[in-house]
Parts: structure tokens; sequence; C-alpha cells
């Protein structure tokens, strides 16, 4: 994943679909886990008025302020993404059902960036029969 903003969020639900179909699991389990602490997965609606929502919302939880947060002593500038992904979660386990990923209405899998504008990693990860 390489998102270019500091903060953003990718539809990943297609690239899910297709590591299932290759894995070729009827039933089972799919993780699909952000590689990074400053990074999340999480399943919602795609709908744009929603995912500015929650930039708002994670701004104001945990702002942007280099200043602000100890763990930037370390020369470090992303305390708040660590905040972010804390709230957002690390990721998520779908259920596999007759080969498809078993969602419930409007669900979607997103990757969640809150440091981006490098080079980072979804693992997924696909047991089942």
């Amino acid at each position: 994943m390489n998102v270019p903003a500091r903060m953003g969020f990718v539809n990943i639900t297609r690239e899910v679909e297709e590591s299932v179909a290759e894995a070729g699991v009827q039933e089972g389990l799919c993780l699909v886990n952000a590689m990074h602490i400053t990074a999340s997965v999480f399943i919602n609606d795609d709908e744009p008025g929603l995912h500015e929502d929650y930039q708002e919302w994670l701004e104001k939880l945990a702002p942007h302020d280099p200043e602000r947060y100890r763990h930037n002593r370390t020369g470090e500038d992303n305390g708040d993404a660590h905040h972010k992904r804390q709230v957002m979660g690390r990721e998520v386990v779908v259920a596999i059902t007759r080969g498809k990923l078993d969602f419930g209405p409007w669900e979607q899998i997103f990757y969640g960036e809150f440091d981006g504008r490098r080079a980072k990693r979804v693992l997924i990860k696909i047991i089942g029969e």
C-alpha cells in the first residue's frame, strides 16, 4: 500500500476477494491485517461522507500536532497516527462461505492510513477447506 496523503482510506475488498478465489477455499476464514502500527484494516460502508466523517472525528480525537505527543520525542512526528490506528483497529476476520467473503449488507474492507506517503503492506491469510 502507498497512500499519498497523510490520512486516507482505500477500499481493498476486490483484492481480498481475488485472494480468496485464488486460494480455492470454500469454507473458512480470511484474516486481513495492517502490518504497520500506524495503519488499520476495518469493515464499513463505502460511502464518501462516512469516510470524511471518520477523518474529521479521528483528527479531533488525536490531532496531528507533533508537540502534543511524548512519542514524538523519539524524533518521530506520528504519535497521532498510533492513536488513530488504536481506535480503528488492526485487522478484520471475514467468514468464507461457498467460496465467497460472507459480508452483511453494504460491508466492504478498507485499509486506513494515518501516517502515509510511504510504502506499507497488508497481510491476507486464508484458512479453510
